[in-house]
């Protein structure tokens, strides 16, 4: 009994090891929908402590494609994706929007850029753009990538998949992995500051700031980047 146990064991672990493989770093990626002048614009010339009237004058969030990590990272730091959104946010959302910078805890330094419109929120951080929400190209849950290279096959860059759901719960977002697992990441204000809580027990403080700073108009490179062939 125990040795069929332990064969069975000897064929099912690397088929799960190989599917998750595949599913981490091969399958295929979401076709990129995010307006290609976003990409192109640089979004480290605006002023971030002006924020747009969420007024109801202009898009709904569901009119305006999906935003997604154009291949591991983007080349620099985009335009909004939610420039021309006007939908007024639902009753349990907090306004977190503007341009972020980690000042206190464990990621001091990390910059990024929360938008919020209606039901829909994007972060642009670090080379990756998270989009969850109703869109007029895809589904609601973010379908990206975690941004580091982990490694590389001739000249193209693998790097693993992520995605998650964004809901709003006392006043608090909350990302469930995979759209109904469990919750890896919080970020919620406490007074002036905005505090992100990781899956891995840290914790940072973040400051408003209005500018991006320079360092950040282009991601910094992470993961192994091994070179495979």
């Amino acid at each position: 009994m125990i040795k069929r146990i332990l064969i069975s064991l000897a064929v099912i672990l690397p088929a799960v090891m190989i599917a998750l493989l595949w599913l981490a770093f091969f399958s295929p990626r979401p076709p990129l929908t995010t307006d290609a002048a976003t990409l192109a614009g640089d979004g480290s010339t605006l002023d971030y402590c002006r924020l747009p009237e969420l007024d109801g004058t202009g898009k709904n969030a569901r009119d305006i494609a999906k935003g997604n990590t154009p291949g591991c990272a983007y080349s620099h730091f985009p335009l909004p994706i939610l420039a021309d959104c006007t939908e007024p946010l639902p009753p349990e959302a907090d306004d977190i929007r503007g341009l972020w910078r980690g000042v206190a805890g464990d990621k001091i330094g990390h910059v990024e850029r929360v938008e919020q419109c209606g039901h829909r929120t994007v972060i642009t951080a670090a080379g990756i753009i998270h989009d969850y929400g109703p869109n007029s190209t895809a589904g609601l849950n973010t379908n990206d990538t975690e941004g580091g290279v982990t490694f590389t096959i001739g000249d193209k860059a693998y790097c693993p998949r992520t995605s998650a759901a964004m809901i709003w719960q006392d006043k608090a977002l909350d990302f469930h992995v995979f759209g109904w697992g469990p919750v890896v990441v919080r970020r919620y204000m406490d007074g002036d500051q905005l505090i992100w809580e990781y899956a891995d027990g840290s914790i940072t403080r973040m400051n408003r700031i209005c500018r991006l700073p320079e360092e950040h108009k282009m991601p910094r490179l992470r993961g192994a980047q091994l070179k495979l062939f």
